[in-house]
């Protein structure tokens, strides 16, 4: 994606959230968020995430598919929020982390961002509750095989590029150290 239609769906984005309209998206509907949606000031490309027993991945960002979901996630990270949270949820095809309280039951409320891409293997989702319009403001998860039942049904909003291994072997507990955005 060139550099305008980055910097177009940013300003789009923007425009939807200041006006507080509501946009409906196949799959589901965004809604005006409870909690306000950071302002993109840059677009990030690249979360490197390090846990506190070894090992890291990467995950490549996109910022034009999920631009406020890419943007709230790579704030969150450049502050230390996600420093020492741990992966609450790991089952044979998901590994999920990012809850405040640790138990899958933190996290505010915010608008969903669905898009076109697949969870296939790596792809990197957010959280939700029983309202599809409502996503989870923390949580985040990578699908550890293909998991297209997902699609249009959660946001999607990166897929690991290298470190997969790694993801393959998260058990509960396992804290994150720090995430570095690019």
């Amino acid at each position: 994606m060139n550099r305008r239609s980055l910097l177009r769906a940013i300003a789009a984005s923007a425009v939807v959230s200041a006006c507080g309209s509501s946009a409906s998206t196949q799959g589901g509907t965004a809604t005006k968020s409870p909690t306000p949606s950071p302002t993109p000031t840059s677009a990030p490309s690249k979360a490197t995430v390090e846990l506190a027993n070894g090992g890291s991945f990467t995950i490549a960002l996109r910022p034009d598919k999920a631009p406020q979901t890419v943007a709230r996630f790579a704030d969150k990270s450049r502050s230390g929020f996600y420093n020492d949270k741990i992966f609450h949820r790991v089952e044979d095809w998901v590994v999920q982390g990012g809850d405040p309280s640790g138990n899958g039951t933190g996290g505010e409320k915010v608008p969903s961002e669905y898009n076109d891409l697949s969870f296939k293997l790596g792809s990197v989702g957010i959280a939700r509750g029983q309202d599809p319009a409502i996503n989870n403001g923390s949580q985040w998860f990578i699908v550890k095989k293909d998991s297209t039942f997902l699609d249009r049904q959660y946001t999607n909003f990166g897929l690991v590029t290298t470190g997969m291994d790694v993801v393959q072997a998260i058990k509960i507990g396992d804290k994150i150290k720090t995430i570095k955005i690019e």
